[in-house]
């Protein structure tokens, strides 16, 4: 199994940038298709970005504006979040969905790291 720890979280003004990480331990990502996904006080957890087997994904609401990137070396996914807006203010977590052995991402993320607050002002 995989052990996720994100980071980079912090205080931003609205317009800024930032960029998260999303460390793997125990395993490497690359047998996993991986989300980044955000939940802010008294809404639903969103997907903010979707990496599965042979396509990447994001919603619209970032569309444009988030890019994921990947350091093999370091095992690490990487979030590049760029012309940050106050609605983007959330708690961000990645998760990772192990791909089965016909090579498509199993339907439940299993694993989970503990987050990294985001909080963007206007």
């Amino acid at each position: 199994q995989v052990q996720l720890v994100e980071s980079g979280g912090e205080s931003v003004q609205a317009g800024g940038s930032l960029r998260l990480s999303c460390a793997a331990f125990g395993d490497t990502y690359s047998r996993y298709c991986m989300g980044w996904f955000r939940q802010a006080p008294g809404k639903e957890r969103e997907r903010v970005v979707f990496e599965g087997v042979r396509i990447t994904s994001y919603a619209d609401s970032v569309k444009g504006r988030f890019t994921i990137t990947k350091d093999n070396a370091k095992n690490t996914l990487y979030l590049q979040m760029n012309s940050l807006k106050p609605e983007d203010t959330a708690m961000y977590y990645c998760a990772a969905a192990p791909i089965t052995g016909f090579g498509y991402c199993y339907t439940e993320y299993k694993y989970w790291g503990q987050g990294t607050q985001v909080t963007v002002s206007s």
